[in-house]
């Protein structure tokens, strides 16, 4: 926050460009509980899991409703996209409750034993925390497009989904080459949006000074990520009801996990370096949300229409619009066929360009009134059953003659 204000006021055009056209949006901390922890012990006495957790006992990061496990369930069913929707999945009633409780799998629990952190598995209940009520309230909020959260103790970008799905419900698809590097993980569940998110992941590791030096390897196991800094959060580290998948499933919101380097904590000695490691990723991974489409979409008299959805060709996760009628989406470079529905409207469809230079193609839509909604009315008056064509010069029946009554 710092560096912008600073280099805003100083005329730095990259920066000036980067605020003057995005709303940025930064919270210092998702758990200030356990950060007053970790700093209490420091770098020299802290550990991994010191500050992982909050006063109350949650990991924030999967606290989050498990929408990717319904959206497999009603695939399975085969109700998507006609019953149930492949984006802007509701948050479960219940979940909302004052008295919720989450059990999407086995849970990690942490309890301080003589100054040190011991794992326990929990298969309890787990409760939704007061700070995960507060972020999903946060994302409904504003239209967010582009997110990252800010992590430690690895060193790679992690991108959805963070959740496996069971090897018996995944679809046939067809055969891989066999050199891809997820071939050996058939549990691994691809987003519609697999390619964007290996985009935006790698436009961060690739502009950090060191996230891409794997030769040494993780910094507590083996490289997951095949020299490339980058990897799928079910293939590192599987976990259900994570951040990122509510992110995208609930909202317009690509978001990814940025583990900033090994130690969670680091020396006060080491901050300089780890910002000259990561900033001009930050600003690389910031400039993405300006890479794709955006537009509005009204009707005929130019009045916004909010809600519309986004539906690109080919990706089968759609985006609705803001209460402005305006949207962003972000794509690779290529050429897309794009349309826009809304309840009441006709559809519109048009080819948008998306091009390797920053700057979104603006792709905007007119929509015209519909006749559907008086047709839904005309056949709820019968029955919902098909209308018969009164053809002139042919009698009418008494029978048409009554229903025609009824319906008047």
């Amino acid at each position: 926050m710092q560096f912008l204000c600073k280099e805003y006021q100083d005329g730095n055009p990259r920066v000036r460009s980067l605020v003057t056209e995005t709303r940025i949006h930064l919270v210092p901390s998702l758990n200030p509980d356990g950060y007053e922890l970790a700093r209490e012990a420091g770098s020299e006495l802290g550990n991994w899991a010191l500050g992982h957790w909050t006063e109350e006992g949650y990991d924030l990061f999967e606290n989050f409703p498990d929408l990717a496990s319904a959206l497999w369930a009603a695939e399975e069913r085969r109700l998507v996209p006609h019953k149930f929707p492949n984006h802007h999945i509701p948050i479960p009633e219940h979940y909302l409750a004052e008295d919720a409780t989450v059990s999407p799998g086995t849970r990690h629990g942490g309890r301080a034993v003589t100054g040190r952190w011991c794992l326990t598995q929990l298969r309890l209940p787990w409760q939704v925390a007061v700070e995960t009520r507060a972020v999903m309230v946060w994302m409904d909020k504003n239209p967010f497009v582009l997110g990252a959260n800010l992590q430690g103790g690895e060193k790679l970008v992690s991108y959805p989904f963070d959740t496996a799905r069971p090897v018996s419900e995944m679809p046939a698809a067809a055969p891989r080459p066999p050199d891809d590097y997820e071939d050996d993980n058939p549990e691994l569940q691809e987003t519609p949006d697999h390619a964007i998110f290996r985009w935006l992941a790698i436009s961060y590791a690739s502009a950090h000074l060191t996230m891409t030096e794997t030769f040494r390897g993780g910094c507590h196991t083996q490289d997951m990520t095949n020299a490339m800094g980058i990897v799928q959060g079910a293939k590192w580290h599987p976990r259900a009801g994570s951040m990122n998948d509510f992110s995208y499933l609930h909202t317009n919101c690509l978001e990814l996990s940025i583990y900033l380097g090994c130690d969670k904590f680091p020396h006060e000695s080491e901050l300089q370096q780890e910002w000259e490691n990561n900033k001009e990723s930050l600003l690389t991974f910031m400039e993405q949300v300006h890479r794709g489409i955006k537009g509005l979409v009204t009707d005929q008299q130019g009045e916004p229409i909010a809600n519309a959805t986004i539906v690109v060709g080919g990706i089968n996760h759609n985006i609705k619009t803001a209460s402005g009628g305006d949207y962003w989406r972000i794509l690779n470079p290529g050429e897309y066929r794009v349309s826009a529905r809304a309840e009441g409207y006709n559809p519109s469809v048009k080819t948008c360009s998306v091009f390797y230079d920053i700057g979104a193609t603006q792709c905007n839509f007119v929509l015209s009134r519909s006749n559907w909604k008086r047709i839904r009315e005309i056949m709820a008056m019968n029955g919902n059953r098909p209308i018969r064509r009164i053809v002139p010069g042919r009698p009418m029946t008494p029978r048409e003659r009554m229903r025609l009554r009824m319906r008047l």
